[in-house]
C-alpha cells in the first residue's frame, strides 16, 4: 500500500504516447494539449529494443535509454508543469540513471521545476556466476547459459512506481519493467488497491496492456482497415480508470483519428498474449476469458470482467549475449519468370561465396535464408503470385565471423553483370555485417530481486509487498473458481451454439477466414500469437469447431515447427492461437523478413473456413 491517506475518488485519466522506441513523438503533445489527462506514460521496451539499448550501452556507459523520450518531456515540461500531468516510463532502458540526468539537465536549463524518480534492481548482470552455478538454463529452449551476457533485467512490477509517485515524484523513469506497470503503478497510487486485491490489480493490468501499445489500441493495425479514418492523425488511447476497479473505458482525444470499437479493443487484448487464463506479470496472475466489451458512446468501449490471482513467485528475466554476425540485403528482379530467376540469383550468390569461403579455409555460414518479396515465398504452398514479373529477393545469412559476411556484401552486386537481366536496386549502397544480439529467458525468485528508488538522487526506503497466500475476500488462488463465473451475455452464445451446429449438419458454403473474423498477430521470442475474433457469437459457435489447432497447424505447416495450441476466450467471441518455434529464432536473431510474425495473422485470414449457408448468404 502507498503512503497516500487521500485517495481519489473521481475518474483518472492515463494517455499512452508511445508504443515502441521510434514511434512518432507527436503523440505525447496530442495527449498533453487535447487529451484531458491527468497520466502520460510511454512504453520502449520491447525485447528487440532491450539488446540494441544493450549494445548502445557497450559502445558508450552513457548511452542505453531511449533519447527520444528526453526530447519529448523537455520540450513539454512547462505544459507538464501548469497541467499538473505527471509521468511515467520505462525509456530509462538498461541505463535510467543515465537517462534521469539527461533529463534533468535539460529541464534545468528551460526552468522547470519537475521532481524526477529513478527506479532500479532489474539489472542483474551481478548475478549471473549465481546463476551459472545454478545450471539455470533458457526458459523456452532449455538451452545452457553462454559464458557472458550484454545485459540481464528483470521484468519489475508496478510497486516501486506507485511507491515513488507516493514519494512525490512527478516523473518516474524505470529500467525493464513489465509494459502494463507504467499505468498500474499509477492507479494504485491514486486509489489506494491493495497489492493483494487481485480483480483490481488484473483489470489495471489491462488497461496497461490495453493501451502499452498506442495507437495500435485506437484502430491501428486493425483488420477492417479501410472503416479506419485519420490515418494522418491518429488518436492515441487514453484509460479513463475508476476507484472501483470493475471497468475502465477507452477513449482516445476528440478530433483525432481512428476507430474505438469493440472488435478493435479485442485485437489488442489478444495481442502478444499466451494462455487468456494465466496471464502472468509481476503484480498478479490474470484471467482474460470472460471479459466483456460494450459500446460506451462514440469512441468510447467499456473493458470490464477481468479477473486476478496471486502474483506469481519469481520474476521473468531477459537477458541478451553476442552470437556472432548477420547479413541482410534485398535486390530487385523484374521481368518474365521474375520469381525463379530471384531464386536462381539467390541461390548462385550463396553457392559462389560458399566456394570462396572454403578456398580461404573458413567455416560455411551457421544460416541463410532466402525469400522472394513479391512471388508470396511467406505464404510457402499458398502462394497465389508466382507469375509475377516484379520482385525483391532477400538475401541474409548468419556467420561467426564479420569478416566472411563482408564478402557475401563484397559479391552480391557483380550478379548483376553475371546472373539474371532485370537486377537493380544497389542505390541504397553495399550491406554492412551487424552483430546477432540473442535472448536468453529465464525466471529468478522475486526475493533475490530488490527494486530501488532514487527520487532526486535521495534514496527510498522500499519493501515489496509479496504474500502470495494472502487474497482478498471473494477471490481464491485457484484459476478454477473462474471459470464458473460465467457473464449472462453468454447465455446467448449458448444459443447460438445450438442454431449453428443444427444447421451445420446441413447446407455449408466455403468462405475465407476474413469473412468471418477479424485477427492480429504478434512475438514473443521464437513464439507467435495469433488472435482471432468472431464477428458475432453466432460465428463463434461455428469458428469453435471449424477453427482447431489442428487446422491451423496444418495451414501454417511452412512457418509453425513447433506445438499449436488454441486458447478459448468465449466473452468476447475469441480464440488465441500460439504458435511455438514459428519465428526463426525471433526479433534480431532471425533472418526471415517477418522476424516478429506481423504478417502471420493476415496470412491465416487467407484460410477456408466451413460455415451454414444461412451465416454466409448474410455476410456475402
Amino acid at each position: 500500500m502507498t503512503a497516500n491517506t487521500s485517495y481519489r475518488t473521481t475518474p483518472l485519466r492515463i494517455g499512452c504516447a508511445t508504443g515502441f522506441w521510434g514511434d512518432s513523438e507527436a503523440g505525447a503533445g496530442q495527449l498533453v494539449m487535447h487529451g484531458e489527462i491527468d497520466y502520460l506514460v510511454f512504453d520502449f521496451l520491447a525485447e528487440i529494443t532491450m539488446s540494441l539499448l544493450a549494445r548502445a550501452r557497450a559502445k558508450s556507459p552513457e548511452a542505453g535509454y531511449a533519447p527520444d523520450f528526453v526530447r519529448i518531456i523537455a520540450s513539454l515540461g512547462s505544459e507538464l508543469k501548469a497541467r499538473g500531468i505527471k509521468v511515467v516510463s520505462n525509456g530509462g532502458g538498461v541505463n535510467p540513471q543515465a537517462c534521469a540526468q539527461a533529463l534533468s539537465k535539460e529541464l534545468r536549463a528551460l526552468g522547470v521545476d519537475l521532481k524526477i524518480a529513478v527506479v532500479s534492481g532489474d539489472d542483474l548482470r551481478h548475478r549471473v556466476a549465481e546463476f551459472q552455478e545454478q545450471g539455470v538454463r533458457e526458459m523456452f529452449s532449455g538451452e545452457s547459459m553462454p559464458p557472458q551476457f550484454l545485459s540481464v533485467n528483470a521484468y519489475l512490477g508496478a510497486q516501486p512506481i506507485a511507491h515513488a509517485l507516493a514519494g512525490g515524484a512527478d516523473i518516474v523513469i524505470t529500467g525493464r519493467v513489465v509494459d502494463s506497470a507504467v499505468t498500474l503503478g499509477p492507479l494504485v497510487h491514486e486509489f489506494g488497491w491493495s497489492w493483494t486485491d487481485w480483480d483490481k490489480l488484473a483489470l489495471g493490468s489491462l488497461a496497461g496492456h490495453v493501451i502499452e501499445c498506442g495507437a495500435q489500441a485506437t484502430g491501428g493495425l486493425f483488420t477492417d482497415w479501410e472503416r479506419v479514418p485519420g490515418w494522418d492523425n491518429m488518436g492515441l488511447p487514453i484509460a479513463e480508470c475508476y476507484a472501483s476497479g470493475e471497468s475502465f473505458v477507452l477513449t482516445k482525444p476528440e478530433n483525432t483519428g481512428g476507430l474505438i470499437i469493440p472488435l478493435s479493443v479485442a485485437e489488442q487484448i489478444l495481442y502478444e498474449i499466451g494462455d487468456p487464463s494465466a496471464y502472468q506479470i509481476p503484480d498478479v496472475i490474470c484471467d482474460f476469458r470472460h471479459l466483456t466489451l460494450s459500446q460506451d458512446g462514440p469512441e468510447r468501449v467499456r473493458v470490464s470482467g477481468a479477473r486476478g490471482m496471486a502474483a506469481p513467485t519469481h520474476y521473468k528475466v531477459s537477458a541478451t549475449y553476442a552470437d556472432g554476425w548477420r547479413l541482410f540485403t534485398t535486390l530487385m528482379i523484374g521481368g518474365k519468370d521474375a520469381v525463379r530467376k530471384a531464386k536462381r540469383v539467390g541461390d548462385s550468390i550463396l553457392q559462389r561465396t560458399r566456394r570462396l569461403m572454403a578456398e580461404r579455409g573458413w567455416a560455411d555460414y551457421s544460416e541463410t535464408s532466402i525469400e522472394v518479396l513479391g512471388g508470396e515465398s511467406t505464404y510457402g504452398p499458398h502462394s497465389r503470385t508466382r507469375e509475377t514479373r516484379e520482385v525483391i529477393l532477400k538475401i541474409a545469412a548468419k556467420h561467426a565471423s564479420r569478416e566472411a559476411l563482408e564478402l557475401l556484401a563484397r559479391e552480391i552486386a557483380p550478379s548483376a553483370t553475371s546472373m539474371a537481366q532485370g537486377i537493380t536496386g544497389f542505390a541504397a549502397g553495399r550491406a554492412t555485417p551487424s552483430p546477432v544480439v540473442r535472448l536468453f529467458s529465464f525466471l529468478s525468485e522475486r526475493s533475490g530481486v530488490k527494486a530501488s528508488i532514487l527520487v532526486e538522487g535521495e534514496l527510498l526506503h522500499f519493501q515489496e509487498v509479496f504474500n502470495p497466500s494472502v487474497l482478498t475476500p471473494g477471490t481464491t488462488s485457484s484459476p478454477n473458481h473462474l471459470s464458473t463465473q460465467v457473464p449472462s451475455h453468454l447465455s446467448t452464445l449458448a444459443n447460438a451454439k445450438g442454431d449453428a451446429k443444427g444447421e451445420a449438419k446441413g447446407e455449408t458454403q466455403s468462405v475465407p477466414l476474413l469473412i468471418v473474423a477479424c485477427a492480429r498477430s504478434g512475438d514473443k521470442g521464437d513464439m507467435s500469437n495469433i488472435g482471432i475474433i468472431a464477428r458475432s457469437p453466432e460465428l463463434f459457435a461455428v469458428l469453435e469447431q471449424e477453427l482447431t489447432s489442428e487446422r491451423v497447424a496444418h495451414y501454417l505447416s511452412h512457418v509453425a515447427l513447433g506445438r499449436v495450441t488454441r486458447y478459448t476466450l468465449p466473452g468476447i467471441f475469441a480464440f488465441n492461437f500460439t504458435l511455438e518455434n514459428a519465428l526463426g529464432g525471433g526479433g534480431v536473431v532471425s533472418l526471415r523478413y517477418d522476424p516478429q510474425g506481423k504478417a502471420l495473422a493476415q496470412m491465416l485470414l487467407d484460410m477456408q473456413v466451413n460455415i451454414p449457408a444461412s451465416l454466409a448468404k448474410a455476410l456475402l
